[in-house]
């Protein structure tokens, strides 16, 4: 480990008593697992976003400047000989400079002209570089910040890093590779430039289309809960799910909740919840929704997105507000084990843990595309066997009290009413067909 110490000098002695060794192989390994963890987290905060997809995509990110034009720097230091010694360097490489010889110089010269780059010296007379460095990344976020020191500290370092600087640069090392460092730190720059400006196409993106999903489900909702049918039977369809299933765990559970003796005026929010689970995968991409073989891990990452996005959706929409938490938790466990919050027992609401019970009921006794439907005794073994981990216990003991005849009867009626409503010509209602299409 580095020995926390301090040194100031000239760049050239130190150049020639050979410490940047020292340097590159203590502080330069500090800041490269700092500059590692920035990445990181600026790709999780990417990922996130981008994985919400609504089928459309943002234009193709631009560099912050074209690489046509002359890169401009901006040297700040007290030292002039440091300044003409950058300046020599950088101009010889085909960089445009200006320069400042204190942090107040240099915030009058951002305020009227742009930058693609500024080095910054930390210790100046008045405002130092590490109090500059924050006031050029909050109002000229264009430009990325390089800092400069004469003096090996590490603390110093790691804190300018977590600022917002692109890099940190031993003065002693001006001699050799600043070129180089100052190119990579431009490269860095507009990397981080671009995936800020995709990030916030796709919050435009997903911000206008959840207000036409919101919109929709208004003129839905006022509608009756037919058109809502209508909207989960386009949404089978999409999914190859040609047998209702939506509506038929819907009545599933609403069967199995009057069964449990829940008050009647939350049947019809609990049914709607079950109904409307999957409406979130209107944000899964069809190559992932209908891929015929097995998901990768990327893939799944962004599949168990639906729930969120389904709640998101929902929650905007006051007749929909109790639907939309159990949309969210219908793939929670009983045991703590499911997502997207690992919510456990009495903690996922009610009536997702009797639509996780139904829905397995339904998967298993149903024919799917990739295999064919079991019986019912096999089905009832199978939720049987995960009662305490997959569902809740006192929801199956009432599951087991209804006889199979009853089920079956639920399942003829919906086949039959999904069968009716096909038929007719305002089956699935148009701003409902034309948020579905692709």
């Amino acid at each position: 480990m580095l020995t926390r110490r301090r040194w100031c000098a000239d760049p050239v002695v130190l150049q020639s008593r050979g410490l940047e060794t020292e340097f590159s192989n203590g502080l330069k390994r500090k800041l490269d697992g700092v500059k590692k963890k920035n990445r990181e987290h600026r790709g999780e905060e990417y990922r996130d976003m981008t994985t919400i997809n609504l089928h459309s995509q943002p234009t193709e990110p631009v560099l912050a400047k074209s690489t046509s034009l002359k890169q401009r720097i901006l040297i700040v230091d007290d030292d002039l000989s440091i300044r003409l010694l950058l300046r020599a360097r950088l101009q010889a490489a085909g960089f445009e400079i200006q320069e400042a010889c204190d942090a107040r110089e240099a915030l009058t010269i951002l305020a009227t002209s742009s930058f693609d780059l500024a080095l910054l010296d930390v210790r100046m007379p008045g405002m130092s570089g590490l109090e500059l460095l924050p006031q050029v990344i909050k109002n000229y976020g264009q430009t990325g910040v390089v800092m400069l020191t004469a003096c090996d500290d590490v603390s110093l370092a790691v804190q300018a890093m977590q600022l917002g600087a692109v890099d940190y640069i031993l003065k002693s090392f001006l001699s050799n590779d600043i070129v180089t460092r100052v190119r990579r730190a431009l490269e860095q720059h507009f990397q981080r430039l671009n995936q800020e400006q995709y990030v916030q196409q796709m919050e435009e993106i997903l911000k206008e289309q959840t207000t036409e999903l919101r919109h929709a489900f208004r003129s839905l909702q006022d509608s009756s809960d037919i058109a809502l049918e209508a909207l989960v039977t386009a949404l089978d369809a999409r999914e190859h799910e040609t047998q209702a299933h939506s509506k038929r765990v819907g009545e599933y559970t609403i069967h199995l909740a009057r069964v449990m003796g829940i008050e009647p005026h939350l049947l019809g929010d609990i049914g709607r919840g079950a109904m409307l689970h999957d409406i979130g995968k209107i944000g899964v991409a069809d190559s992932i929704l209908l891929r015929p073989s097995k998901l990768t891990e990327e893939n799944w990452t962004e599949m168990r997105k639906h729930p969120q996005i389904g709640c998101w959706i929902l929650r905007g929409i006051d007749g929909l507000k109790f639907a939309s938490e159990i949309v969210l938790a219908h793939h929670e466990r009983y045991d703590g084990t499911g997502y997207p919050r690992g919510l456990k027992g009495e903690s996922i609401p009610l009536g997702a843990r009797i639509f996780s019970v139904v829905d397995c009921l339904d998967a298993m006794i149903t024919d799917r595309p990739y295999r064919a439907a079991t019986n019912y005794e096999a089905a009832k073994e199978e939720i049987i066997r995960c009662s305490g981990t997959q569902f809740d216990p006192a929801v199956v003991k009432h599951f087991l009290q209804v006889p199979f005849i009853h089920w079956e009867e639920v399942r003829e009626r919906t086949l039959q009413n999904n069968k009716n409503q096909n038929n007719s010509p305002l089956s699935i209602p148009t701003s409902a067909a034309l948020m579905l299409s692709h």
